[in-house]
């Protein structure tokens, strides 16, 4: 009878527990559980990004990239939540490639934190500081000398790195600043040295200005 009484009672407790927390107040269900993953956007985060291409003046390409370089528009990866532009420069002793891209990410049930857009992209941009400081063996690539650029979006860095690859040395600079839930990337690279000759040379403190330049001009269309 004893061993009856106590489950008996056991039942009770869970069935209270139960209806506590689905129904509080005995009406409605209850409202989102402290600590539950974000599935929507919140208020202030950017669910569209600026085109690519035209966020950057004129005046500022002609300057890093002089000359008539080529663009292309890659076709966006998620809609109006990206959008990329590539300028290609190939005029003896000048070759640079710049590459602009403006990301806008969503709530995502692997991000860290609630998972909410803004996480993404802190993990997005932590991967990418992460891929420059200490950047995978199998990618070849240099360590990254890193600057922080305080006052630039919520977060921001400046890298440059020096690649040699069979006889010829590229300088490439980079720019990754994070807002809310967007990162900006900015690579621009420059051909130092050819291993067959005619390119360069290049300044790898040149390659960093325009790289930072390009992507204050990105950063100041995504926010006007």
């Amino acid at each position: 009878m004893l061993t009856w009484a106590v489950l008996a009672a056991a039942v009770i407790v869970v069935v209270v527990v139960v209806v506590v927390l689905v129904v509080p107040g005995g009406s409605g269900p209850a409202g989102v559980t402290p600590g539950s993953l974000i599935t929507t956007f919140l208020p202030g985060e950017i669910q569209k990004v600026p085109n690519a291409c035209p966020a950057v003046p004129a005046a500022t390409i002609g300057t890093y990239m002089p000359g008539h370089p080529k663009v292309a528009a890659p076709p966006p990866l998620d809609g109006v939540l990206d959008s990329q532009c590539d300028w290609t420069l190939d005029a003896r002793p000048i070759y640079r490639v710049l590459q602009l891209d403006i990301q806008a990410y969503t709530p995502n049930g692997l991000a860290s934190g609630d998972g909410s857009a803004t996480f993404a992209a802190i993990d997005a941009y932590a991967q990418a500081l992460q891929s420059r400081q200490d950047p995978a063996t199998a990618t070849g690539a240099p360590r990254a000398q890193i600057t922080t650029v305080p006052g630039l979006g919520t977060a921001a860095f400046t890298s440059a790195q020096v690649y040699q690859v069979g006889g010829a040395i590229t300088d490439v600079a980079s720019t990754v600043i994070r807002y809310r839930n967007v990162v900006i990337t900015v690579v621009l690279n420059g051909l130092d040295h050819s291993n067959t000759g005619g390119y360069g040379p290049e300044s790898i403190t040149q390659m960093s200005a325009g790289s930072l330049t390009v992507a204050r001009a990105a950063f100041a269309k995504l926010t006007k």
